[in-house]
């Protein structure tokens, strides 16, 4: 079963589970993905900095890695 994504999960962790998720991330707005944040910061406030749908992304993130795993 593929690991589901939250708005809690850290950005660094998301892209452990599968790095494919780089360009959906990078679509939604979200640039800074090698940046120290990335490493502190959850996909919820991520959204919130870069006023992105979050409930969106984490959709679109489960979808691709529904697909994958």
């Amino acid at each position: 079963m593929a690991q589901k994504v939250t708005k809690d999960m850290i950005i660094g962790e998301v892209l452990q589970i599968n790095q494919g998720v780089i360009p959906i991330l990078m679509q939604s707005g979200m640039h800074c993905l090698g940046c120290p944040s990335s490493q502190m910061e959850s996909i919820g406030d991520a959204c919130l900095v870069h006023g992105i749908d979050a409930d969106a992304l984490i959709e679109e993130l489960n979808a691709f890695l529904a697909t994958v795993e």
